[in-house]
C-alpha cells in the first residue's frame, strides 16, 4: 500500500464514523471481535490514524462494504456497500446463484460443527450453521 496522507486518513474516519452510525454499530469490543479486529484498531481508524492494510479488509466487512472499500476511500475514491455491488463497475459476478453459494457454505460449516460441536443436536447445528450463512451473507464475504 503506497503512503496515504493525514487528509486520506482523514477522509476514512469520516466515512467509517459516518457508516457506522448509519447501520447503527456500537463501537464495543463485542462488535470489533465480530469483526476479527480488536476495538483499539477500529478505534485508531475513526480518529484518523494508518492500521496495517489487512485489518481495512476487516473494516469493509464489518460497515457492510465492499472488500477494498477502505482502500478506496483513501485513494480518494468512494467506498462501495454490499447491497450497491450489482451496479458497480468493474465488479465481477460470480457464475454460481447465490442459493448454491449459501447452501455449500451452510454444508461447510454443518460438517465443521458435528465434528466439533459434541453434545449439540441436529437443530443447533442446522441453526448455528443457518446464522454463519447469514452473517457472512450479510457481511458481502459469499
Amino acid at each position: 500500500m503506497p503512503p496515504v496522507s493525514d487528509h486520506d486518513l482523514d477522509r476514512l474516519a469520516s466515512y467509517t464514523k459516518r457508516r457506522r452510525a448509519d447501520l447503527g454499530l456500537a463501537l464495543t469490543d463485542a462488535t470489533a471481535k465480530a469483526g476479527g479486529l480488536s476495538k483499539h484498531t477500529w478505534q485508531r481508524v475513526e480518529r484518523g490514524l494508518a492500521i496495517r492494510e489487512t485489518n481495512y479488509a476487516k473494516i469493509d466487512g464489518l460497515l457492510q462494504w465492499a472488500t477494498g472499500s477502505c482502500l478506496r476511500i483513501l485513494g480518494g475514491g468512494e467506498p462501495v456497500a454490499v447491497e450497491e455491488m450489482e451496479d458497480a463497475p468493474g465488479v465481477q459476478k460470480s457464475a454460481i446463484p447465490a442459493e448454491v453459494i449459501d447452501g455449500k457454505a451452510r454444508d461447510v460449516v454443518q460438517l465443521a460443527l458435528i465434528a466439533t460441536a459434541k453434545g449439540k443436536s441436529a437443530e443447533e447445528i442446522v441453526e448455528m450453521s443457518e446464522r454463519v450463512v447469514h452473517d457472512l451473507r450479510k457481511q458481502g464475504l459469499i
